[in-house]
């Protein structure tokens, strides 16, 4: 019995320490002038609810960019507390909008499409009081969130995906960073990520075509930055110069970045400053 209880008070300690690291935790460390929300609910569906963590700058005297980040994990797994690779944003004076979505052990699609435009819609409905510029929105994920970064910008004003947050804005964002997100689901629909978030609708042709980025550009598409490493073993980097190649055909702007012998992600610190120095080059031609 008092082994019982002893066990018990442990345990009992153990969780209590858990809940309060997670309650103090933010991923994020930030410079003085912006203020943090953390956990701010942007939409709730039945028994989920979607949380964006959000990093603004309330007393700059003009609207601020913002970026949107969405985290990957093959739509199974991530959270919006690992990204916290995002400082170089601050230095150039963007407001962040890291958010979660409903992972497939929640939702299988479209719920994850579905929340990152609710995410986009209410950074729409809430610019003015966040100070935040809506002519210079930039979305931003890699892997599956590339896939949803891409998803949520190309669709523009196409309120297909918007059931669970109606709204009257006009929907445009001002580029997109696809980090080897994933752009055609046709010919991934029986691989283990994809085949797992279609779940029944994996054979359903219309559907995998609905929900694959590709079959969504045209020459009103935004600006897109593409990354890729050569020797993805997860995301085929085929699927980017597919991507890219079709960008250009609708001469829509666009920069495609090879890294060399890059994997999926986790890449060396010099490919990585390649990257980010990339990235800024081709928001700063947009005067982003």
């Amino acid at each position: 019995m008092k082994r019982f209880i002893v066990f018990t008070l442990v345990f009992l300690s153990y969780i209590h320490l858990v809940s309060s690291q997670e309650k103090e935790y933010t991923s994020v460390i930030y410079p003085e002038d912006y203020t943090a929300q953390i956990d701010v609910v942007y939409t709730q569906v039945n028994d989920w609810v979607g949380h964006m963590d959000l990093y603004t700058k309330p007393n700059e005297t003009k609207p601020t960019p913002v970026v949107i980040n969405i985290h990957g994990g093959g739509w199974r797994t991530g959270n919006k507390e690992s990204q916290t690779g995002l400082g170089t944003f601050f230095k150039h004076g963007y407001a962040i909008a890291n958010i979660a979505y409903r992972l497939v052990d929640v939702a299988p699609a479209p719920a994850a499409i579905e929340d990152v435009r609710c995410a986009l819609i209410y950074i729409y409905k809430n610019a003015k009081v966040l100070n935040i510029d809506t002519s210079k929105i930039v979305i931003m994920g890699g892997s599956a969130g590339g896939h949803l970064a891409l998803m949520a910008g190309l669709l523009g004003n196409n309120k297909s995906f918007d059931t669970n947050c109606p709204n009257t804005e006009h929907i445009k964002v001002a580029a997109i960073i696809d980090k080897y997100g994933v752009t055609d689901l046709t010919p991934l629909a029986y691989w283990k990520s994809a085949n797992n978030w279609l779940s029944f609708n994996n054979t359903d042709s219309a559907f995998v075509e609905s929900v694959s980025p590709i079959n969504y550009i045209s020459r009103h598409s935004p600006p897109i930055f593409i990354a890729h490493g050569n020797a993805d073993p997860i995301v085929p980097y085929q699927q980017s110069v597919i991507l890219y190649k079709k960008l250009k055909f609708y001469r829509v702007k666009t920069e495609f970045l090879t890294i060399k012998k890059g994997k999926h992600g986790n890449f060396t610190t010099k490919q990585n400053i390649q990257l980010s120095k990339s990235i800024w080059r081709f928001l700063n031609k947009l005067g982003l």
